[in-house]
């Protein structure tokens, strides 16, 4: 039954999170993956400033028996908030609350509902933990669906420039998760989706395969940096917002033939796939 609910808790990952926000991005709504996306970072954020800065214990601090190898595995760092349970509401519900369909509302619900179950029955958090995660992920994804994050004019750039000055002050030794975020909040902020999703099916597989193939090349490579230079906050939100640009600007670029150019008008309307 382990491998059940560790195979539930793996959809939590970020390599899932990754796969999700490029496919919705390209396939769905561009500008409203962009502000999930930012929505996204600013969740992660405040998810790792709260854990490491409460640094409150998990069920198996005191008792390493309570929980297998394979569990702790999956658990990075402190226990309050649970990363799985707010990332996993941030991205799941913020694609509901964009889309507002019943339909995939379920969906979304049931899913983050077992992915909350399986940390419990993995004894990898208490159940305050999974409840004050769920609750600032259901605020960051209405974020998602009812903000909307400017960029115009000095803003696109600014603001990622800040961001990456910021990361240039992480101190050595601190956890990795500050860099990710604030590279994923860089990368997100500055990218300016202007493409249409495409409209048929065969469109549709081209551009989730090439595109995946495309990001996690990209991904991958980054990741066979020396870890010296992994380790430094500043590198660590390069390579995440280089990641974002990728999916973002680079994808869209490579694959023009089937996510064509829209107008600028049309950037703001919701996306409609036929």
């Amino acid at each position: 039954m382990e491998t059940l609910w560790l195979t539930v808790t793996n959809l939590g990952r970020d390599e899932v999170f990754i796969i999700v926000l490029a496919l919705f991005t390209w396939l769905v709504r561009p500008q409203g993956g962009r502000e999930l996306g930012v929505a996204f970072a600013l969740s992660y954020l405040l998810n790792s400033a709260l854990k490491y800065g409460l640094d409150l214990p998990r069920p198996f601090t005191n008792d390493p028996a309570l929980a297998s190898e394979a569990a702790k595995a999956t658990a990075g760092g402190p226990g309050l908030p649970s990363g799985h349970a707010q990332m996993s509401a941030t991205l799941w519900l913020g694609i509901a609350a964009q889309l507002r369909s019943a339909g995939f509302t379920v969906f979304a619900a049931l899913l983050v509902a077992l992915i909350c179950a399986s940390r419990l029955l993995l004894h990898v958090h208490y159940p305050s933990d999974i409840a004050v995660g769920l609750l600032l992920g259901v605020m960051f994804a209405l974020l998602a669906a009812r903000v909307h994050f400017p960029q115009a004019g000095v803003l696109r750039w600014g603001i990622p420039a800040a961001l990456l000055v910021v990361a240039a002050f992480i101190p050595a030794g601190a956890p990795r998760e500050f860099g990710t975020g604030l590279g994923l909040l860089a990368g997100f902020w500055a990218a300016r989706p202007t493409f249409a999703p495409p409209r048929d099916w065969a469109g549709r597989l081209i551009v989730a395969a090439l595109g995946l193939v495309m990001v996690f090349a990209v991904y991958f490579a980054l990741g066979a940096l020396p870890q010296e230079l992994k380790d430094m906050g500043v590198v660590r939100a390069l390579r995440y917002a280089a990641l974002v640009l990728v999916a973002a600007e680079g994808v869209p670029l490579a694959l023009r033939r089937w996510l064509p150019a829209q107008a600028s008008a049309a950037q703001g309307a919701p996306q409609v796939v036929h």
